[in-house]
């Protein structure tokens, strides 16, 4: 906890990174009905008004992530910072004549990167023998194709992630300390790229469907989006 009263001491110059699903909004059955309880949002604009930025750095679209937040004023950055780099929107066409070949119940198509959700099928092991087939495709067309909590995502093959998204957005606002929260094997380039800061925090939502290796990179674990939130009041 000294590392988070570091942060707390001198607001303005740090900044507060965090992944939404998971993290602000609990896991739920059906993507589309994730949500950021009314608690976690007024704690959210309180930090933007203490710290000299307050980010989501989702792998949802940039748009998706403001409305499940439903904090305008925090900056958002989609698709595992995809967002941010132009020549990402190339890929764009691609990704489209790449799904029109795909059958899958549960497919979320976010412009530049797409999501396969198998958390709801009865069978899983068959689901993701499936999706297997689906991610070797996808690798022959050229795309990133990586497993994460119970989905399959497509992503161009960029030297863009959470972890460029956040280096970039400090750079642009010249902090040197910083605090992100995740969930996922993506957030462990977010994680990575605290690596020099004047003062970096790295917490992870640990659960059993989460990766060991984000546990074992952090120097903080909570258990749930409800404890993220004791967390943030701390801050």
């Amino acid at each position: 906890m000294d590392l988070l009263e570091g942060l707390a001491e001198d607001p303005p110059s740090a900044a507060i990174f965090l992944d939404v699903d998971g993290v602000l909004a609990p896991i739920v059955s059906r993507p589309e009905d994730a949500r950021v309880p009314d608690e976690t949002r007024a704690e959210l604009r309180r930090l933007n008004g203490r710290y000299g930025l307050v980010a989501c750095i989702s792998g949802r679209s940039g748009d998706t992530a403001r409305a499940i937040v439903g904090v305008p004023e925090l900056t958002y950055v989609g698709n595992h910072g995809l967002e941010l780099e132009p020549e990402a929107a190339e890929w764009t066409e691609r990704l489209e004549e790449f799904l029109a070949g795909v059958e899958w119940p549960e497919l979320e198509d976010k412009g530049l990167t797409a999501a396969l959700h198998y958390r709801n099928v009865s069978d899983e092991r068959g689901a993701r023998a499936e999706l297997e087939k689906i991610a070797e495709r996808a690798r022959e067309a050229r795309f990133v194709a990586r497993f994460g909590r119970k989905v399959l995502e497509l992503v161009p093959p960029l030297e863009a992630n959470k972890g460029t998204a956040l280096r970039r957005l400090l750079a642009e606002h010249g902090l040197e300390r910083a605090l992100f929260a995740g969930d996922d094997t993506t957030d462990l380039d977010a994680f990575r790229a605290l690596e020099g800061l004047e003062l970096a925090v790295r917490v992870a939502v640990g659960t059993d469907e989460g990766p060991p290796e984000l546990r074992e990179a952090a120097d903080l674990v909570v258990a749930s989006p409800e404890e993220v939130l004791s967390l943030l009041r701390r801050l």
